[in-house]
């Protein structure tokens, strides 16, 4: 049912700074087992809450005591996951902009501890920069940018 795990995010990227929480992609490529991996994960303790606006992209929540974490189920080829890939490669393979990224993010921390959607907002002209040096559409990078920016 599951093609891939990809760890992703700035833990995923090694010398970046980074909060304690890890991300996961789990990837899957038929639609006919998203019901199924659901169910999997449902019977180890993670909640399912939809796709909060991205197409292709399920989000799960731990249990309590679980480490922190930000857990997706992604299909193939969707721009939730292109989005988390490229940004991870590129700042893999790039220590300039990974260090540039890195003080931005420590930058922003101090500004928003209790804001995780400002936090997000405020990295987003960043991300979008690096992810307009490969093969997105201005479509694909306007609906990363909506789903990035808070919603006031």
């Amino acid at each position: 049912m599951i093609v891939s795990f990809e760890h992703v995010g700035s833990t995923s990227v090694p010398g970046l700074a980074a909060k304690p929480i890890i991300d996961i992609d789990v990837i899957y490529d038929k639609p006919e087992n998203l019901p199924q991996i659901i169910k999997a994960l449902e019977s180890v303790g993670y909640r399912h809450e939809g796709n909060k606006g991205i197409e292709g992209r399920e989000s799960f929540k731990a249990s309590e005591g679980s480490i922190k974490q930000h857990f997706y189920v992604c299909k193939v080829g969707t721009l939730g996951l292109k989005n988390h890939l490229t940004l991870r490669d590129h700042l893999r393979s790039n220590p300039q902009d990974r260090d540039e990224y890195e003080k931005l993010k420590i930058e922003i921390a101090h500004l928003y501890q209790t804001a995780p959607e400002e936090y997000m907002e405020a990295k987003t002209s960043f991300i979008l920069k690096i992810l307009k040096k490969y093969s997105l559409t201005e479509d694909e990078l306007k609906q990363i940018e909506a789903v990035n920016v808070a919603k006031k």
